[in-house]
């Protein structure tokens, strides 16, 4: 919680690594691992006399991203050199664009809330957020330390990431917590994962996010200075690291001290922000224009075909779910956390014919054994038209919710469907009413006690005599069947 009187004020960048096969400007493979510098040529290693030829996959893909996240892409965008020094920045300056992005203008509405102490959410609310710009750019090395500090400690350079397509998104300030961040970048991996654009991937560093934070009191306009919080690699941490920010920079200025405009890492460890370095401003890096590359132009015939081959969007197919099968906005959710579930979830709707009870299975059972498994729905041993089985058969009354969910677990292990499952267990649910008739006449007879008590206003019994008859039958007999037998028979 922001101490009163207070808010945040909280931009986010994030770099996404475009799910191409080669870097942005040479045929060098995009991958991870391998031995140091094996993944390199001349224009990675910027060599003298090497010029960048831009890799068009990397537009198809920048362009999908944008659509996505409501971005405007632009019918001329150019690139410009960044300059700074870095040690795995091999030419001395990073390929960017600056003043004329490949997208900017973006609007885009999340669903975000606030979370108690435990982190669990309160009531989920829409929030539209500025985005300002998405530009395409190329990804610096790694620099690899080995050693203990202070005692064999060595420093190297990894140009294997060198030239890695990357689209930096970049909002406006318009976040005023850590939890409105948070969800922010979940929808913006979840969308960039939905339509291809991005593996976005933060524990293999294809996706890296940045935050700017600053505070000041409540009323006030201007902006005071701001800290980047940079290398976060997980939501969490980040999270976690602009809740830290915003608490240490209230104390500041409450003590006078005011807060210097730097960039901070996150220390997992001390679970706190340290010092990475001053903050340049964006004139110290000397943009100008890319001499090696023409200005990029698209057409609006490229753009309509881009927008003809995205999918539905999460958000999108999320409200439809909600028309269309009748399901809480919770549940509706979660279906579309992942794009693998929503279509596994769509199949089995549709064959199974009861949306409801798919959702049921799908989020609770199946949800349950994926987990446990550690498989994601796209290795469910499983399939959608199997689950759907599953579920019509329940719906006939031939067996009961605890057996359906018996034989899911039975069908997860075994990869068997569900009729032979059924089968092999002996779940076969007995719906013959005179048999059904014996059973009951059976447990009056050997219950004349109960059954006097039942007549005598004792109404509570009647699951007394359920439960017999269940048991009687191992649980096999139909419990629609057996309540009305015995409502017949006690009344008579």
């Amino acid at each position: 919680m922001i101490k009163e009187g207070w808010e945040a004020v909280i931009g986010m960048e994030i770099h996404a690594q475009l799910a191409t096969s080669t870097k942005i400007f040479c045929g060098c493979a995009v991958q991870t691992g391998g031995e140091p510098n094996s993944n390199t040529c001349p224009v990675c290693l910027g060599l003298p006399g090497a010029l960048p030829v831009l890799n068009k996959r990397a537009v198809d893909l920048g362009a999908r991203a944008a659509l996505a996240l409501g971005l405007q892409i632009q019918e001329t965008s150019v690139f410009a050199r960044k300059n700074y020094f870095y040690p795995d920045l091999p030419k001395g300056y990073q390929i960017s664009q600056y003043d004329k992005p490949f997208s900017a203008n973006g609007k885009l509405t999340i669903m975000t809330a606030e979370r108690d102490p435990s982190g669990r959410s309160t009531e989920w609310k829409p929030m539209t957020i500025h985005i300002e710009r998405m530009h395409l750019e190329e990804d610096a090395g790694k620099n690899v330390h080995e050693g203990l500090p202070d005692v064999d400690k060595f420093s190297y350079v990894d140009l294997n990431r060198a030239g890695t397509p990357l689209g930096e998104i970049v909002t406006a300030p318009d976040f005023r917590t850590s939890w409105q961040a948070y969800d922010y970048v979940n929808h913006v991996r979840r969308v960039l994962q939905w339509v291809g654009a991005s593996d976005a991937d933060m524990e293999k560093g294809n996706l890296r996010c940045e935050a700017n934070v600053s505070v000041r009191k409540i009323g006030e306009n201007a902006f005071n200075n701001k800290v980047e919080l940079k290398n976060l690699n997980s939501v969490r941490f980040m999270q976690k690291a602009i809740e830290f920010e915003i608490d240490r920079q209230i104390t500041a200025h409450e003590a006078g001290e005011g807060v210097r405009q730097e960039t901070r890492l996150w220390d997992e460890k001390g679970n706190r922000t340290r010092v990475m370095r001053s903050k340049e401003d964006a004139h110290d890096y000397r943009y100008f224009p890319e001499p090696d590359l023409q200005p990029l132009t698209v057409s609006t015939a490229f753009i309509d075909q881009v927008k003809s081959e995205m999918p539905e969007l999460p958000d999108a197919m999320r409200d439809r779910m909600i028309s269309d099968y009748s399901l809480s906005f919770a549940d509706a959710s979660q279906l579309v956390s992942d794009k693998d579930l929503a279509e596994f979830y769509e199949t089995t709707a549709k064959e199974s014919d009861d949306p409801r009870v798919s959702a049921n299975f799908i989020l609770s059972e199946l949800t349950r054994e994926l987990n446990n498994s550690g498989k994601s729905v796209a290795e469910s041993p499983v399939p959608a038209s199997n689950l759907a089985e599953l579920i019509k058969i329940l719906g006939t009354g031939s067996i009961n919710n605890n057996q359906a969910k018996e034989v899911l677990v039975e069908m997860f292990a075994s990869g068997n469907g569900a009729a032979q499952v059924i089968k092999e267990k002996g779940f076969e649910q007995i719906s013959d009413s005179s048999a059904i008739e014996k059973l009951v006449d059976e447990i009056i007879e050997t219950n004349q006690n109960q059954v006097t008590a039942y007549r005598g206003g004792n109404e509570k019994l009647f699951g007394f005599f359920v439960g017999q008859v269940m048991k009687a039958s191992q649980g096999k007999a139909n419990p629609k069947i057996v309540n009305d037998v015995l409502n017949k028979k006690l009344k008579s």
